[in-house]
């Protein structure tokens, strides 16, 4: 036991391992140079390294001391007057406070134009909000809950006490640091008000956008280092320079060898197909010659099979090392092809043995909602050359309330994101993601990539005042758009809908009858349900061994597994039978001979052709449109109001290409113009105390009855974080015993007994393809039959072995017996 600490020796953290200290005063200085470094890519450094100086300022009260001395046994029961009960203190000392009021006492009162209280505002929100997410500025109810706690009362924030305590250092450099930063941070307010001058909007939600970067900086500076006193050997390892380089160069020769197997194979290959790999060198040089332009917002608009994948990733390799970036993201919009990317990346670029690994994949969310201390130290913050993750972890990290996803924000900073299937967007956050993309690529030194075959018009919205993206008029990297659709058309749409729909029987005998004829089809549907019914419908009728299934209950190495089974026999010339959930129409390059799709939206029926006649082996190939006579699905409303558009598009386009990139326009135009009232994100009042957006919570915040608060900012950040989970149908991620990820539940349990970082954390990372994310009702109902176990208290879940099925992946239902156990 350490005893004996001096009265200026004061204690941030004590390490699990050997009881070594890190002093506060060394925290302290360490969180503010790393916060420094991250807010220079919003060219406000002194802005960091102000919050970083006094997120913990609170941690000087001998309350908080007594509490984390005795917590960790620098403090004895039986020798120490000062020992306290520590778990029963834990969340109950206030130490975000009073950093928070020392900050706007030196700030508010400085500036002719009260430039000190709009910048003190935005970083006292940063350090009062660091354990509990960014609060609201007026809460629902309309209190001024910012002033609230600016006027908390000192003796209970003990502000007085910790100016007295702190180290002389840590107070002269932050006094020092207060009118630079006001500088500074007035410079960005002047810049956001001549760009946002024709709306109040999009003004107020850029104010709030930059408050959210710097709590990102300033989170992420605070875990870094907590997490680098806690396992030393981890820092080595953080934000290592890219040699974009090295990359370019493999990629390159990987092309060239790709393209000299091609040309072997000459001869054997048909004309189209040899063809369609022209075209996709073609696309892919385009990309290559385009990405020494300037940084912004562009377009990548390809048929499917067009070989966007590395096409996306020549452009953004080139484009990185010339505006020198530091990474490159991938937002893709299912796990199901996270996997499947990240290792057609691997393969260009990745070489055996290198001491990092150049991608990094971000499945789903283990990490708990509540944050534990464990938690904190092993969470993801995508500290990688090239992240590959989903769009929901995307907006999460740009919307989600409390402190686990918005910590990766600034990493999106002197970067190039690149959206695979943007077209996937959900509709209520199109003017939320239109307005933090216009405000990363402006302000960020970041470039945008928009990838699909059908580009949705996110820059010609129905509402622009409300926010749309700002794409620069010759910014579509490929010329002449309707040339390369005609040039790349391996398929026709067929529209075979009855009045009276089909039946359970008729699809699967149409299913049935199209695989005997061509060998292998693959049927679309919108729900799990269906998936399930006909395939449990068919696999009797034919060899077991040809029959698959494909849905979001499966994890991710499980349904790679079979995709990976499915394209050797389809490359094979096997037969295939295959019926999936829209999981499979996103960038799973694989290659059927019929496709069936119930009908949906018109770009979704697109993605589906993307898996038919793919790469060009037959002279004709068809997608079956049709749509089932009963189908569930009043509350999939993107679905139910897509294949409304989809069906006046169809009654419009007869005898025409569907596939044609005048038809997606067209639906999108019907599917925007007509819903765009949701693009705002609708709350409803007992949410927001009243029918409300959550675009306004994060902007002007006008109709709440605080709007007359003498505040600049009045965004209610803590209710739109909360709303954005309740209304987007939160998921929770659980470990399933599939393969590996049977031994991952073991191994995990067992390091959580005696709780090893860096261990848990790199078991989490390789859990993530062995995760499924359910909706709260099936996790009831996991919960109800204790068919879910959390492991060990650390707010990671994992699935009984009884409840997985190895044909349909995750069920609420007894699928196996376990002898007793599961009886």
């Amino acid at each position: 036991m350490i005893k004996n600490l001096s009265n200026k020796k004061y204690v941030a953290h004590v390490r699990s391992a050997d009881s070594s200290i890190q002093t506060l005063s060394s925290h302290l200085q360490e969180v503010a140079d790393i916060a420094k470094k991250l807010a220079a890519k919003i060219n406000v450094p002194e802005a960091g390294e102000l919050i970083g100086l006094l997120h913990d300022f609170g941690k000087y009260s001998k309350a908080f001391q007594d509490y984390i001395q005795s917590g960790t046994g620098l403090l004895s029961p039986d020798c120490d007057d000062e020992y306290v009960d520590a778990k029963g203190l834990k969340g109950k000392i206030d130490h975000s406070t009073a950093g928070a009021q020392w900050l706007w006492q030196a700030m508010s009162k400085i500036g002719k134009n009260d430039e000190g209280k709009l910048c003190g505002q935005i970083l006292a929100l940063c350090i009062a909000s660091h354990h509990s997410g960014l609060i609201d500025c007026v809460k629902p109810d309309g209190t001024n809950e910012f002033q609230r706690r600016i006027d908390k009362d000192y003796e209970k924030t003990h502000l007085n006490e910790c100016k007295q305590n702190a180290d002389t250092d840590i107070l002269e450099k932050a006094q020092q640091l207060v009118k630079p930063v006001i500088s500074a941070l007035w410079k960005q307010r002047n810049a956001i008000m001549k760009a946002t001058q024709q709306s109040e909007i999009i003004r107020q939600f850029y104010f709030g956008f930059l408050t959210r970067f710097l709590f990102s900086c300033l989170i992420d500076a605070d875990r870094i280092d907590s997490a680098d006193f806690e396992m030393p050997e981890k820092k080595n390892h953080r934000n290592q320079p890219v040699a974009w380089d090295v990359a370019i160069n493999r990629l390159e020769l990987f092309l060239v060898e790709q393209q000299n197997e091609i040309e072997s194979k000459h001869e054997q290959l048909p004309e189209k197909t040899l063809r369609l790999n022209q075209i996709r060198r073609d696309i892919s040089d385009t990309c290559k010659n385009r990405s020494e332009q300037p940084q912004g917002i562009y377009s990548l608009t390809v048929p499917t099979g067009g070989g966007k994948t590395y096409a996306s990733l020549r452009f953004a390799l080139h484009h990185a090392k010339e505006h020198k970036l530091e990474r490159i993201f991938y937002i893709i919009p299912y796990t199901s092809i996270i996997e499947q990317n990240a290792e057609a990346i691997r393969k260009a670029i990745q070489r055996v043995g290198e001491d990092y690994a150049w991608v990094l994949e971000h499945h789903s969310n283990l990490e708990p909602e509540q944050q534990t201390w464990h938690s904190k130290l092993v969470a993801e913050n995508w500290d990688a050359p090239i992240v590959m993750t989903t769009m929901v972890q995307f907006l999460e990290t740009l919307f989600d309330g409390g402190t686990r996803g918005v910590r990766r924000l600034h990493q999106l900073a002197n970067s190039v994101i690149i959206f695979d299937e943007i077209q996937t967007l959900p509709i209520n956050c199109t003017h939320l993601f239109c307005n933090a993309l216009n405000f990363l690529t402006t302000y960020t030194h970041t470039t945008a990539v928009l990838c699909t075959a059908t580009q949705p018009l996110l820059d010609k919205l129905k509402t622009p005042e409300k926010g749309q993206l700002i794409i620069p008029e010759g910014n579509e990297l490929i010329g002449d758009v309707k040339k390369l659709f005609e040039q790349l058309k391996r398929v026709d749409i067929l529209d075979k809908t009855k009045s009276e729909g089909w039946s359970k029987e008729e699809i699967a005998e149409f299913a049935l009858s199209e695989f005997a004829e061509k060998g292998s089809c693959l049927v679309i549907v919108n729900t799990k349900a269906w998936a399930e019914a006909l395939y449990r419908d068919c696999e009797s009728k034919v060899d077991k061994d040809s029959v698959f299934h494909l849905s979001t209950h499966q994890c991710s190495a499980h349904r790679t597994d079979i995709f990976n089974t499915i394209k050797a026999r389809l490359i094979d010339k096997k037969p295939v039978l295959c019926f999936s959930t829209q999981l499979i129409e996103a960038g799973v390059d694989i290659d059927f001979a019929s496709v069936i799709r119930f009908l949906a939206g018109l770009d979704s029926i697109a993605q589906a052709a993307g898996r038919c006649n793919r790469n060009a082996m037959l002279d004709k190939a068809e997608v079956h449109v049709i749509n089932p006579a009963e189908e569930p699905i009043d509350q999939l409303i993107d679905i139910k109001e897509g294949k409304k558009k989809t069906e006046t598009v169809f009654r419009q386009y007869k005898g025409q290409d569907l596939l044609a990139p005048e038809a997606i326009a067209l639906y999108f135009n019907y599917y925007f113009y007509e819903r765009a009232d949701q693009m705002v994100y609708p709350v409803s009042n007992n949410v927001a105390e009243r029918n409300d957006t959550l675009l306004n919570l994060l902007s002007e915040n006008k109709w709440n009855n605080g709007i007359s608060a003498p505040l600049y900012l009045k965004q209610s950040f803590m209710t739109a974080g909360k709303a954005f989970k309740a209304i987007d149908a939160p998921t929770y991620s659980v470990i399933v015993p599939y393969e590996e990820g049977q031994s991952l539940i073991t191994e995990l349990c067992g390091l959580s007994k005696k709780f090893e970082a860096k261990a848990f954390y790199s078991c989490l990372r390789k859990a993530q393809k062995y995760s499924v994310n359910v909706f709260p009702n099936v996790w009831q109902k996991l919960r109800e039959q204790g068919a879910i176990v959390e492991i060990q208290g650390e707010g990671v879940f994992y699935l009984d072995e009884c409840y997985y099925s190895p044909e349909f992946g995750l069920s609420t239902e007894l699928v196996s017996k376990r002898g007793l156990d599961c009886l």
